[in-house]
Parts: structure tokens; C-alpha cells; sequence
């Protein structure tokens, strides 16, 4: 397999634009320095726009579970309650960051399915949470939960919003101020098509108020938010490639401008809904969720999932990812994200469909792809 050649089609990380890869090459610079200052600066204007706010942004050298860490770590004592919603193996993870930190309830739903808004509601009335959080957009199910709905009822009940919007930001559409977020976790290796290794935060004036003094040493909010906002630095060394990778990728998204970035992942979402019903095989998810992001399609019966991915590598040159927990072995997932293209999409549909062919199941050779002409 020659990397340059694959079409990857992960739920992230994903694949980059070559202007962002050449960024990395840089020689290395004082990370002091104007120059990397100037870096900064702009990455923390142009993370605004991303969020379409004038409010608090900073940014962490650590993954997205990092920005989860720091979100909750910052923000809540053990005294605090912190009501967690989970349907997939993201919201779970957030559910047991806060029970490190804080009194953790659960509000569950099975994977693939809403939320039940009444039973947040109701949560909410019986308990005296601090906080809701949530993951907007959940890669394990390929759905996007009801962010908007549950920010209201949260902000209702006087609680903060927290949000895992590591695979919706500069994918989905995603208004924190619009809908009451109070802070949200953005990771560089999705929808921004960064490399993995950065989290971008974006904090209310009610987050920024809620910040703890006590906080972790190094990653202590306040002071990262203070030194984006006061001196275009980061409070520690920054991973400098990344941090020039990630100007380059929000450059890359204000030029394509920030909507038409999102009809387009829409609409190769859209052909990837309508190539797995066309070739006979079922979502995941609760169709009215599925995500623009990414893709959780089942597998038809007798299909062995590592057979498959590695099948599909190997001989079509083309990656997708598997599937965790309770559903690993019965799904693969396809991300539509970030640098991803209409045509990656069109390969790596027509790939499926003579693989699956060979493998025994009964698919009318072309329905993979037929449906691309309404798409492209």
C-alpha cells in the first residue's frame, strides 16, 4: 500500500490537504518569536470564525480526550454534579472523565438512537446538576445527536453546557452561541483535517467565569485562554508542526468559506446515504440522525469485518474504519470529512461493491455507484 495513492476514508484522522502537510515541513522556528506569534494569533482568529464567535478560544497541544479533560477538570469539584448523556462509545467516554472529577449521573440511550428529551427534562427537575454534557456528533454510531434541543432544556434548568464537538465543528453545522453552549472540544485530526494531536476549546463568558483557580497545572484553561487572548501565546511550548498544520487547515476552510464547506460535506453524505440503500445494505443509526460526518453502515450477513478492511486495502487500495465495543465486527464506517472528495467517495463505494460481490452477496453489479450522477 503507497500512502500517497490510498484513498482513506477513516472518521479521522483524515486526509489532508497538501498545503497543510508542507506546513509541517517548516523549519523550526522560536516558538517566542513574532513570527510564531503571529501563527498564533491568527490560528485564535480564525478559530472564531470556525466557531462564528466573538467569544474565548484557546488551544491544547494533547488529543481531543485531552480538551475533554480539561474541560471537565477545569470547570467541576467532587461536590458538583455533572449529568452525562451517552449512545455511543464517545458519550460514555465523557461519562467516565467525569466521574474522575465530579458526581457523574447517566442518561442513557441504546447506540444508534436518540436521545429521549422528556427523560433529560426529567432528569434535570429530580437532580441539581451543575452541568449537561453531550457528544454532538457520535463517530462510534455515525449520528448526530440533538445538540441544539438539549442545550436548551439545559440552560432551563440553570445548567452548563458541555460539548464533544470533536467530529461536528467545521463538519456539521454547530452555532455555540446560537444555542447556549458553554464550552465545546473541538480535535484537529476530523472535520478541520489537521493532524491528530491538538484540541481547540471554545468557552462562554459562563464557562470562562466558571473556571477553578485550583485547576490542573498544564491544562489550566484560564491561563491558556489568558495568553491566546492577551499575548497570541500558548502558556507552555506549543507542538509547533501542528500548530502550523492547523493555520494552514482553518485558512483552508475560511477560504472555502465556512458554508460552502459544510453543503459540500452534506452532499457527499447525502451520496453515501443513498449508495448504501442502493446497493441493499442498512445504516446504523436511526436514519433521521445520521451523521454528514461520517457513515455507520452494517454488514450483511457472513461478511467478516477484518477480512473485509483488509481485503479492501489490500486490493482496492482503500481504508475504512471498523467498528467498537458491543457493535465491532458488525459495522464499518466511512468518514466524510475535511479534504475528502466526491470522487474518494465514488472509488471507495465502487471498491465495496465488487468486494462484496466476491464475497457471495447479491448485489446487481453498478448499484454502488449508479446513484453518484445526481451527487457529482
Amino acid at each position: 500500500m503507497t500512502p500517497k495513492d490510498t484513498i482513506f476514508m477513516l472518521a479521522g484522522p483524515v486526509k489532508m490537504h497538501p498545503r497543510v502537510l508542507q506546513a509541517m515541513t517548516a523549519p523550526y522556528v522560536a516558538h517566542r518569536g513574532a513570527g510564531f506569534t503571529e501563527v498564533i494569533g491568527e490560528i485564535r482568529d480564525l478559530s472564531k470564525y470556525l466557531f462564528q464567535t466573538d467569544k474565548h478560544v484557546c488551544v491544547l497541544s494533547g488529543s481531543g480526550t485531552a480538551g475533554l479533560d480539561a474541560a471537565i477538570s477545569n470547570l467541576f469539584r467532587k461536590e458538583d454534579r455533572i449529568l452525562n448523556l451517552a449512545n455511543g462509545k464517545f458519550g460514555e467516554r465523557f461519562h467516565e472523565i467525569s466521574e474522575v472529577y465530579a458526581g457523574s449521573s447517566l442518561v442513557e440511550s441504546d447506540w444508534g438512537k436518540p436521545f429521549d428529551l422528556e427523560e433529560v427534562e426529567k432528569a434535570l427537575e429530580d437532580g441539581d446538576f451543575k452541568a449537561v454534557t453531550i457528544c454532538h456528533n457520535e463517530t462510534s454510531t455515525g449520528m448526530t445527536n440533538q445538540l441544539e434541543e438539549v442545550a436548551g432544556i439545559a440552560r432551563d434548568h440553570g445548567a452548563l453546557v458541555v460539548a464533544d464537538a470533536i467530529t461536528s465543528a467545521g463538519g456539521l453545522p454547530f452555532k455555540p452561541d446560537e444555542w447556549g453552549v458553554d464550552l465545546a472540544i473541538v480535535g484537529s485530526q476530523k472535520a478541520l483535517a489537521a493532524p491528530a494531536g491538538l484540541a481547540i476549546l471554545y468557552l462562554s463568558e459562563r464557562a470562562y467565569e466558571n473556571l477553578h483557580e485550583d485547576a490542573p497545572y498544564y491544562l489550566n484553561l484560564k491561563k491558556h485562554v489568558d495568553k491566546i487572548e492577551q499575548k497570541s501565546q500558548t502558556p507552555w511550548t506549543p507542538a509547533i508542526p501542528l500548530f502550523l498544520a492547523l493555520r494552514e487547515s482553518l485558512a483552508l476552510i475560511k477560504e472555502e468559506g465556512l458554508e460552502n464547506r459544510l453543503s459540500r460535506i452534506r452532499r457527499m453524505a447525502e451520496a453515501a446515504r443513498a449508495a448504501v440503500g442502493s446497493l441493499g445494505l442498512e445504516l446504523f443509526p436511526d436514519p433521521a440522525f445520521a451523521s454528514d460526518t461520517v457513515t455507520a453502515i452494517r454488514y450483511p450477513p457472513g461478511i467478516d469485518d477484518m477480512d473485509f478492511r483488509n481485503t479492501l486495502r489490500e486490493k482496492y487500495g482503500v481504508v475504512v474504519a471498523g467498528a467498537q465495543a458491543h457493535i465491532k465486527g458488525k459495522v464499518f464506517r466511512i468518514g466524510t470529512m475535511g479534504f475528502c472528495t466526491m470522487t474518494d467517495l465514488l472509488c471507495t463505494f465502487s471498491a465495496v461493491e465488487s468486494l462484496l460481490r466476491d464475497m457471495g452477496v447479491d448485489i446487481r453489479k453498478g448499484s454502488g455507484t449508479e446513484v453518484f450522477a445526481d451527487y457529482i
